[in-house]
């Protein structure tokens, strides 16, 4: 009976330990203060403006890699309100499109797109900026509602690293790592 009392003692530290880890130490465990005043600004008028290329890769559940893409993106902005329309090409042959519609409200702003059930709510901080937002997928692709977080982060070139973890049930599911940068003339 008592190895039972230890082992059970050790499941329930160990299973404790995991949960601190993933909500405070781990991809979850940033937040948007973390990155005030920390290298340039971002503006996301100014640096989600015009002709923007991104290039990317997404990471299955395993960690291996599931798909490369790269996107043709245009933003367009008229005061506090903008439009970032996303063209993807995956190396698959698939291509997707998708246009967010953003509304800025200080550091804090809403996103929406036809695939996104609801609205996404987004905060700028410093160099970094944290949406999150649930995204339905094609019935192609399963149809499955996944739960994002995206991280942007804006280094000194200008260019936007992003990061994205997609969740079903608190489970990782996906990860996306990609750049923005504006296209050269």
């Amino acid at each position: 009976m008592d190895i039972f009392i230890y082992i059970s003692i050790l499941a329930v530290f160990l299973l404790g330990a995991l949960i601190l880890r993933a909500n405070f130490v781990a991809f979850r465990g940033q937040n948007i203060s973390d990155y005030e005043g920390l290298g340039p600004e971002i503006d996301l008028r100014r640096h989600l403006d015009g002709p923007l290329i991104c290039e990317g890769v997404i990471f299955g559940p395993t960690g291996r890699v599931a798909s490369r893409f790269t996107a043709a993106m245009r933003g367009e902005w008229e005061g506090d309100r903008g439009v970032l329309h996303e063209d993807f090409s995956y190396d698959s042959g698939a291509r997707q499109s998708r246009a967010w519609h953003l509304e800025l409200h200080g550091d804090r702003f809403i996103a929406r797109a036809d695939d996104v059930e609801g609205e996404g709510k987004g905060q700028v901080g410093g160099p970094a900026v944290r949406l999150s937002y649930r995204i339905v997928l094609p019935k192609d692709a399963g149809g499955h509602r996944l739960d994002v977080v995206d991280w942007m982060y804006l280094s000194e070139n200008g260019t936007i690293i992003n990061r994205s973890q997609f969740t079903k049930y608190g489970f990782l599911v996906a990860e996306l790592v990609a750049t923005i940068r504006k296209e050269e003339e």
